[in-house]
């Protein structure tokens, strides 16, 4: 598996695993809606901490930032990165 997610993807992947865990506490870690929001935070940190998104392979999407991307056929998300 190839990193297709950059520094910025990741630490908002965390920041949304943190409120998604937050959200299930008010809501109740054993209700639906506290269920689904510990599944999501568990599926932000496992591509956060992995560097690898699932759906951005499917999309070939990158925010990597790495050189070639393009060549390899992926698309970069440009407004999460600076021009260069």
């Amino acid at each position: 598996m190839n990193k297709n997610m950059g520094r910025i993807d990741r630490s908002l992947r965390i920041l949304v695993a943190a409120g998604a865990v937050a959200g299930s506490g008010v809501l109740g870690f054993s209700t639906a809606g506290g269920i689904v929001l510990l599944v999501v935070a568990a599926v932000s940190v496992a591509t956060a901490s992995s560097g690898f998104c699932p759906l951005y392979r499917l999309l070939g999407i990158t925010t990597t930032g790495a050189s070639g991307a393009e060549a390899r056929g992926q698309r970069r998300l440009s407004h999460l990165h600076r021009s260069a």
